[in-house]
């Protein structure tokens, strides 16, 4: 489909929580970054006043970052939502990315007469929704039936992502695609020296360091990455942790590894917007014992600057490209069994940097690849066939 040039962008409203750097968030900014702008015209929802790391760059891209807040106060929500969408649209793509949410989200959509409505599934939470209370499983319920019935399109970025909000038969239904979110990999080729970077960070030249990048939740599971890293230390006395991220259970984290006596070891860099320097300059291995993912997107990122990588059996294996790099470990697996594993390996070099960026390179993981894939859906296709227009207006009969 080409697009004449005095064409209207496509106009596409990004429903978020808060633009800070996370997976999700960050993909969508390398989406922003890489897509023609001149054609498609991106906005995004936040649920949050609050300012954000990412708000200053999509206003500089283009972009409008929309408050609408009280999503728990789903009548109060709504109204805003239709204010919204009259004010800032209309839209031709609403694409919401709030996990079960997205049910509530659609449904709005569908109602405002919005074409084309996807459901992105980043995660899959089996996991944690079986420890919640029936009130909570109710609702998941009824958001999976919204989604079904009002989301022209669903992404999910990898098989279990995709079952958890679309069904395990999601495979027969063709709107349901697997759509695996994709990165930029140019910082990756950038040469970093990593006695500057962690002459910076005040670690020496000689140490071993753990990496993880990652939001302090339950999900992922910082409570036992501190455990594997005092097994380490016992093992390497020249190891240290390297946490990067925010979140609600850092202050927890914190006095954990007090408490463990690996404070001097561990350093809490926050939110940062060197990532990729940090993993080729800074860190030996990348740990993630995740109780949960969809597929993680810094798993991808790790395994391009060419760290040796441990992943828990959680971690779908779909995040494995550079096979010589990445190990799963069993979380019933003691922290010892980790650590041993991790210092056993952690001086071989199972494959070169340039090798693996490569691998990255060609896979579906390429920004470009996804960014193509993602035209197609914001053009009224799916990534692999057209949508039916009897399956994008049933929501609205």
């Amino acid at each position: 489909m080409n697009l004449a040039p005095d064409r209207p962008p496509i106009k596409i409203l990004q429903v978020v929580g808060r633009m800070n750097r996370g997976g999700a968030e960050t993909w969508l900014m390398h989406v922003l970054r890489n897509i023609d702008r001149h054609i498609f015209q991106i906005d995004f929802l936040v649920s949050t006043t609050d300012a954000c790391a990412y708000d200053d760059e999509i206003r500089a891209l283009g972009g409008r970052v929309i408050p609408c807040t009280g999503p728990s106060n789903p009548l109060t929500y709504a109204r805003k939502f239709q204010q919204v969408l009259q004010e800032y649209g209309p839209y031709d793509v609403v694409h919401s990315h709030i996990h079960h949410y997205n049910g509530y989200i659609l449904r709005l959509a569908a109602r405002a007469g919005v074409p084309i409505r996807v459901c992105h599934s980043h995660i899959d939470s089996t996991a944690l929704e079986a420890k919640s209370s029936w009130l909570r499983r109710l609702y998941f319920g009824l958001m999976t039936r919204w989604i079904d019935r009002y989301a022209t399109i669903g992404l999910g970025c990898s098989d279990v992502a995709s079952a958890n909000l679309f069904g395990q038969n999601w495979q027969n239904d063709p709107r349901w695609q697997k759509y695996y979110c994709s990165i930029d990999l140019t910082p990756f080729e950038t040469k970093v020296d990593p006695k500057l970077v962690r002459a910076d960070l005040n670690i020496p030249a000689a140490a071993f360091v753990i990496g993880h990048v990652g939001r302090f939740q339950e999900q992922k599971n910082h409570t036992f990455l501190v455990d594997i890293f005092a097994e380490v230390l016992k093992r390497e006395p020249q190891a240290y942790l390297l946490l990067i991220g925010e979140g609600p259970l850092r202050a927890e984290i914190e006095q954990q590894v007090e408490r463990a006596g690996v404070a001097e070891r561990t350093l809490f860099t926050g939110s940062r917007p060197d990532v990729p320097n940090l993993m080729m300059g800074a860190m030996d291995a990348f740990v993630m014992p995740s109780l949960c993912e969809g597929l993680p997107l810094v798993g991808i990122e790790v395994q391009a600057a060419g760290l040796q990588t441990f992943l828990s059996e959680a971690i779908t294996p779909e995040v494995c490209l550079v096979e010589p790099l990445v190990q799963q470990l069993s979380l019933s697996q003691p922290a010892a069994i980790w650590a041993d594993e991790i210092v056993r390996t952690h001086r071989e070099r199972a494959i070169d940097r340039h090798s693996a960026l490569t691998t990255i390179q060609q896979s579906s993981f390429n920004i470009q690849v996804g960014i193509d894939r993602l035209m197609k859906v914001y053009r009224g296709d799916s990534p692999d066939q057209a949508i039916p227009n009897a399956v994008r207006d049933k929501a609205l009969i």
